[in-house]
C-alpha cells in the first residue's frame, strides 16, 4: 500500500462515508496500519492511500511493537471541542515539512467501529491533535492548509519541490 504525496489531486477529495461493515473493512484497516507503521506514522486516512473512505487508523506511540493505543475510527465526527494550542505537526503526504499547527485540546468524537457499532471517545493533547489532523484528510484539508502566513512561506519552497517531483 502506498501513501500518496502531495500535490496528488486525490488527496484533495476526502472520503464518503462507510456503510458496508465487513471482512474487506477490516482487511483495508489491517494494511493501512501495517502501512502506517512501515511509513514511521503515528495516524493514515483512507484518502492518504487513494482511498475515498471515512476511515482512520492511529496508535500514538507510532511503534509496532505497542499496539495498545491502536484505534480505527469510521466516520468520525467531533461532538465536542475545548481549548486551543499550537504543536508541531508532520505528515506522510508532505515528506520533509513541519510546522506548527493550531488544534483543538480537548476533544470528544463520535465514531464507529469496524462492526459498525456507534462509539465515543473523549481524546486530550498528543492523541486529539492526531485525530483532527486524520479527520482534516477525510475532508480533504491539509495541515498545511492551517498554517500561520509566516509558516506557509517558511515551506512554500518545499512544497514547490514536491509538486515539481510529482510532476516528473
Amino acid at each position: 500500500m502506498e501513501v500518496l504525496v502531495y500535490p496528488d489531486p486525490v488527496l484533495r477529495r476526502g472520503g464518503k462515508a462507510i456503510s458496508q461493515f465487513d471482512a474487506a473493512l477490516r482487511q483495508l484497516a489491517d494494511t493501512m496500519m501495517e502501512a502506517m507503521y512501515e511509513e514511521g506514522g503515528v495516524g493514515l486516512a483512507a484518502p492518504q492511500v487513494g482511498i475515498e473512505h471515512k476511515l482512520l487508523v492511529l496508535n500514538p506511540a507510532g511503534d509496532k511493537k505497542d499496539r495498545s493505543g491502536e484505534l480505527v475510527l469510521c466516520n468520525p465526527k467531533l461532538t465536542r471541542k475545548k481549548g486551543r494550542e499550537f504543536g508541531e505537526e508532520g505528515c506522510l503526504s508532505f515528506p520533509g515539512i513541519q510546522a506548527e499547527v493550531e488544534r483543538w485540546v480537548d476533544i470528544t468524537v463520535s465514531y464507529q467501529d469496524l462492526s459498525g457499532t456507534a462509539q465515543t471517545l473523549a481524546a486530550n493533547g498528543w492523541l486529539a491533535r492526531i485525530i483532527q489532523h486524520e479527520m482534516d484528510h477525510l475532508d480533504g484539508v491539509f495541515f498545511v492548509d492551517r498554517l500561520t502566513a509566516t509558516d506557509k512561506l517558511r515551506v512554500k519552497p518545499k512544497l514547490l519541490e514536491l509538486e515539481a517531483e510529482f510532476g516528473r
